[in-house]
């Protein structure tokens, strides 16, 4: 849980950098409805507290030549903590690898990874990933096509329930 409670400002801030995080601070402030000296320093804080991230560019893979999208769900032999946090080091080192997520359930992960062509995945996955300490099972699942890709999360979800509550 946050240890900040955030207020409808707040809130609005977040949802308007997630959707743009290049404005400027002025922009964002007449978005939100207050100044732009409070709104710098609530961004600030926002940004103190671990709220943001981070701001960066979102590219199109397939554009910069990175052809293939693949899920990999992974399995372990062992989940003792010291296993799963040297896979997950070992996750940070690939760079095909873009996310990795501990899951609950029969798979250990689930990486989603890009490659230029099929070839260079399949070399990552036979040399690199099946062959990795600890790894008994890979399943991959190629991408067809994306549907829908929205980053961050839906902040009007959020504003719904505080309505509900109050």
């Amino acid at each position: 849980m946050p240890s900040h409670k955030l207020d409808a400002i707040d809130r609005k801030i977040l949802s308007e950098l997630q959707a743009d995080g290049r404005m400027t601070n002025v922009e964002l402030a007449g978005r939100v409805g207050i100044s732009a000296p409070p709104c710098l320093r609530r961004v600030r804080a926002l940004e103190e507290q671990g709220f943001i991230k981070g701001y960066h560019a979102n590219v199109d893979a397939r554009e910069l030549g990175f052809e293939v999208q693949v899920f990999a769900m992974v399995g372990l032999q062992s989940q003792a903590e010291a296993d799963l946090s040297a896979f997950e080091a070992r996750c940070q080192a690939w760079p095909l690898v873009r996310e990795c997520h501990m899951l609950n359930g029969e798979v250990d992960f689930i990486l989603k990874c890009v490659a230029p062509d099929l070839s260079t995945f399949q070399r990552f996955l036979t040399e690199e990933l099946t062959a990795a300490p600890n790894v008994v099972s890979v399943k991959t699942s190629l991408v067809i096509r994306g549907a829908k890709d929205e980053p961050g999360v839906p902040f009007d979800v959020v504003e719904e329930r505080i309505a509900q509550i109050a």
